[in-house]
């Protein structure tokens, strides 16, 4: 089932973090493509670091719980540590979209619940998958025409 994960991070070496994580999803599942990096501003949260922000597209045969502890494993893995919401971090991969699963669990929100907002998701993910669909909210390329 395709999977639509964004990456994000804004402490040590930003794009290294990334491109390890990319290495260890690769080690893990099928991962069909990879945006380009993005530096992006911080949302919401204190003041910190700008992101390194990219969208990769992967198919995969896990239940959608597991695929999502697969990726804080990576997280973990690689320094994650959830101190403040919002806060900066070494890594953060969400799960954006997974096949057409819809789920207002509070372990797991599909599709992600703010991805229609946010410029340094749609962005990635544009660019590799240009007509692609959110859930829920329609086209990508009419999403990112709405934002400002």
């Amino acid at each position: 089932m395709k999977a639509v994960v964004a990456l994000g991070a804004n402490l040590g070496d930003p794009q290294e973090q990334i491109e390890l994580a990319l290495v260890l999803l690769k080690e893990s599942t099928h991962v069909i493509s990879v945006s380009g990096f993005y530096r992006t501003k911080p949302v919401g949260g204190p003041e910190q670091p700008d992101y390194i922000n990219a969208v990769c597209i992967l198919d995969s045969d896990l239940p959608a719980a597991s695929l999502l502890s697969l990726l804080q494993g990576i997280e973990k893995t690689l320094g994650r540590e959830r101190l403040e919401h919002w806060g900066p971090r070494t890594i953060d991969l969400d799960l954006i979209q997974y096949g057409n699963i819809l789920s207002n669990a509070a372990e797991l929100e599909l599709p992600h619940p703010r991805a229609h907002e946010r410029r340094f998701v749609l962005e990635p993910w544009s660019e590799i998958e240009p007509e692609a669909i959110l859930l829920t909210h329609g086209r990508i390329r009419d999403l990112l025409e709405q934002l400002p």
